[in-house]
């Protein structure tokens, strides 16, 4: 098991052969961020976007949490985590695409559709609750596809989760305006961690093929 002296260790061999190796992109990174990439991954300890998409660093601008989900644009007062972190990427770094990158075995999407977390209050499990009932009319909607719940169906709600969190970024006006002028673009896409095999939502045909 992996523990912070751990993560120390692994940064003193970082500091003396990754960070030596790449030393000029580093002093060159030092003087801002470029990227043209953002990813919305989960922050499943499983699915590292940079490992995956084999991306150096600086390359894509990244932001995790519970099932890879984009919220709905909103104006209410709040702590909009998520929702800042698009609108530097978009707005200030001024990124050309998007990717949703969903996963298999998501525990976020599972919560999801068993529902396990809906009677929460104040205990454990209440912001879980809260944050994945983004996901609600995506669970009926493979439940009533699904109903004995199969694998197929958790399966079906990960891919259901990456469609909400591409509909989701399109209510934010800055990405909608930017997607329809042709200076953003979105994807879809889905990571089988039992496979090993990237799958890219295909909307046209509202269907992921293997990339």
């Amino acid at each position: 098991m992996t523990r912070f002296t751990d993560l120390v260790d692994g940064y003193r061999r970082f500091r003396t052969d990754g960070w030596q190796r790449e030393r000029a992109r580093w002093a060159e990174l030092a003087e801002g961020q470029s990227p043209k990439v953002m990813v919305i991954a989960c922050s499943d300890s499983r699915v590292e976007p940079a490992q995956i998409f084999d991306v150096r660093p600086g390359e894509i601008f990244v932001v995790r949490n519970v099932a890879n989900l984009a919220p709905p644009f909103e104006t209410a007062p709040g702590l909009h985590g998520v929702s800042a972190a698009l609108e530097f990427a978009v707005t200030q770094l001024e990124v050309e695409e998007i990717v949703v990158l969903g996963h298999g075995f998501c525990g976020g999407c599972a919560a999801a559709l068993t529902g396990q977390f809906d009677q929460a209050a104040h205990g454990a499990g209440h912001f879980i609750a809260g944050w994945v009932d983004q996901l609600r009319t995506a669970r009926d909607k493979v439940r009533e596809a699904h109903p004995e719940l199969d694998r197929e169906a958790y399966l079906a709600m990960e891919l259901e989760g990456v469609r909400v969190s591409l509909a989701n970024l399109r209510t934010f006006p800055w990405i909608a305006q930017r997607e329809g002028d042709g200076r953003l673009a979105l994807h879809g896409a889905h990571f089988s961690i039992e496979e090993g095999r990237l799958y890219l939502l295909d909307e046209a045909e509202d269907s992921f093929r293997p990339a």
